[in-house]
């Protein structure tokens, strides 16, 4: 997905703004309860519903927590969203993570959940405001508190610990730090006047029950603040503790390689894991770990920037999921044949070839490996961390 194209957009999306209740109160919540409960009632009124099962939409897109099973949790990690998602994001993380002994919470992203529109006014301090509440609660509750996040919400979750030496750890999904779009820096210059990137199209959703298909040209703004913010982070200060980063070499979105080096040079803990799936970069750092990316005993061409978040064994996205995303850039041949079913093969956004009906990659063949990976690098000092040799998918 380029940053110009944004994402498809269905026909009727009313250009308004000032969407009143959009964002959740701004007073510190009680607990992470009383979060969720009122988070989930702001989206059950606001919500543009996607289906008949309403109960299963509310679930997705409300803030979830899992607990380790046995004993006082002594770990908790919280995990934010990227742009037009939802804490679905997390829905295999989240219990895997827990497996490991995490309390494992998620959050929403003020201006998500409910319909694209909710993004016209929302700012990045309404969602650093949200994550940095969440990391409060969970101060109070253990004592070793990582922050985890994809895309935009890795960017957000990075700025936070580079400024709290109480944060232990960072888990960063194909984190935002650099679009690979030269003009990105422009959306918050127009987004006062263009209130959409692209206008609505007939029969194309605009949202599906996990995640929207269209954002406003003001979320890329505020996108664009929380990369410069993180570059700029970054350039003035390394971050020491242990983290995990996750890339993938096809990522439509980001600036890999620069990402990549930015792993190599600022991220210094040696422990730290950057995990590649493509060909292997162009940096020497035996904290790289690398995995092919194409893999036609799954029909997948490459991997995608949403790809490394799922297992192949989700409800939703996985291998024989329920939700197939044809919305992938291709011609409008091949996406109504996806939409009606034929085979497909999988990649990152405007992938084609002239003889394959390309689907977007929504999960991971080496989702198992790479939680494995997570478990060293977060776990306890000294552990060897895991080389990746010899593991498939």
């Amino acid at each position: 997905m380029r940053f110009w194209v944004a994402m498809p957009v269905a026909a009727g999306i009313a250009l308004v703004s000032a969407c009143a209740g959009q964002v959740p109160a701004t007073h510190p919540p009680a607990s992470f309860a009383s979060y969720q409960a009122e988070t989930r009632q702001l989206i059950a009124e606001r919500r543009a519903f996607q289906s008949e099962d309403r109960a299963a939409e509310l679930d997705y897109n409300t803030p979830q927590e899992w607990r380790p099973q046995g004993g006082k949790p002594q770990r908790a990690i919280l995990l934010a969203h990227g742009l037009g998602d939802s804490p679905f994001s997390f829905s295999d993380i989240g219990p895997a993570l827990a497996r490991q002994g995490f309390v494992v919470r998620t959050v929403l992203l003020p201006g998500h959940g409910t319909n694209p529109a909710d993004l016209i006014d929302v700012s990045a301090d309404d969602w650093r405001r949200v994550i940095a509440q969440q990391t409060a609660l969970l101060k109070q509750e253990v004592e070793q508190v990582y922050l985890g996040g994809f895309s935009t919400g890795a960017n957000l979750v990075t700025s936070l610990a580079l400024n709290d030496d109480e944060i232990d750890g960072l888990l960063l999904f194909s984190p935002g730090f650099k679009s690979d779009e030269g003009y990105e820096w422009m959306a918050p210059l127009i987004a006062p006047f263009v209130t959409w990137l692209r206008d609505p199209e007939p029969n194309r959703p605009q949202q599906n029950p996990v995640r929207y298909l269209n954002v406003p040209t003001n979320g890329f703004g505020q996108f664009h603040h929380t990369s410069s913010e993180i570059r700029a982070a970054l350039d003035e200060r390394p971050y020491e503790k242990p983290a995990t980063i996750i890339l993938t070499e096809h990522d439509s979105l980001l600036d890999v390689a620069s990402i990549a080096e930015t792993f190599t040079e600022r991220f210094t803990h040696p422990d730290s894991r950057l995990i590649w799936y493509g060909g292997p970069p162009a940096i020497d750092d035996p904290r790289i770990l690398v995995k092919p990316d194409h893999l036609p005993e799954y029909r997948i061409s490459q991997f995608s920037h949403m790809s490394v978040l799922f297992s192949p064994r989700n409800q939703l996205y996985g291998r024989e999921g329920s939700l197939r995303f044809c919305e992938n850039g291709q011609n409008e041949d091949f996406y109504a044949r996806c939409k009606n079913g034929e085979e497909v093969w999988y990649s990152d956004w405007g992938f084609e070839t002239p003889d394959r009906i390309h689907a977007r990659l929504t999960f991971n063949p080496y989702f198992d490996w790479q939680m494995d990976v997570v478990a060293e690098v977060l776990g306890a000092p000294g552990q060897k961390v895991l080389t990746g040799q010899n593991s498939e998918p």
